[in-house]
């Protein structure tokens, strides 16, 4: 190799060098990116309308819903019925699995019932509950305006003996944000989701008393 190469070749490997060393400096600088937050959805204590303990048990079936809602991602409509979902925010799960959560918690909070549990759990329950979410999303009636969060369920109330139908109802609860922000959004549904599991749980514990499962 002459001298020429030789130079040549140093300043090449200097240079790959600095570079190297500047792109480590900035991304100790940097760091990786940042995991989107995560926002809480859970309903909170509301007191029922009141009424008698059943003796009976309740089993909550996972929700269903539309695979638009069957995600941790927080859902949005803009004017003209379009969806969309909040960038870099989500809920701390799937939403089916929060609202069956969320139910159960709702039931156990009455103090009005004698067990109540996912249906996976094997309880022997006289009741089971089937929900289908059909809204779940912030909604803006004008364009970067403030939403409004709206939750509507359909459950229905299902003899464990003879899977029929005892009664079914849908709860709905609309409740407007303090302003066009993620954080106000969540507030928004966790209130209306609140409302929605009160009418729920008043509606179920008034169903007559079921025939026991053999």
């Amino acid at each position: 190799m002459s001298k020429r190469d030789f130079s040549i070749h140093r300043r090449a490997l200097l240079v790959t060098g600095v570079s190297a060393l500047t792109l480590s400096a900035c991304s100790g600088i940097i760091g990786p990116p940042e995991p989107p937050p995560l926002y809480m959805l859970k309903g909170s204590a509301l007191p029922t309308s009141g009424g008698p303990r059943v003796p009976w048990q309740l089993s909550i079936v996972l929700p269903e819903s539309a695979d638009s809602l069957d995600t941790n991602r927080i859902a949005l409509v803009q004017p003209g019925d379009q969806m969309d979902y909040y960038a870099n925010s989500s809920w701390q799960d799937r939403l089916p699995f929060l609202v069956q959560s969320a139910l159960i918690e709702a039931f156990e909070g009455s103090g009005r019932i004698a067990g109540v549990g996912r249906d996976t759990e094997g309880l022997k329950s006289q009741y089971l509950l089937e929900t289908d979410i059909r809204d779940f999303q912030a909604r803006y009636d004008v364009a970067d305006g403030v939403p409004t969060a709206v939750v509507r369920i359909a459950a229905k109330l299902i003899a464990a003996r003879g899977r029929t139908i005892a009664q079914s109802f849908i709860a709905h609860s609309e409740v407007a944000a303090s302003q066009n922000s993620v954080p106000s959004a969540v507030l928004a549904f966790n209130q209306a989701l609140t409302a929605t599991l009160g009418q729920i749980v008043d509606w179920a514990l008034s169903a007559p008393a079921p025939v026991r499962a053999e």
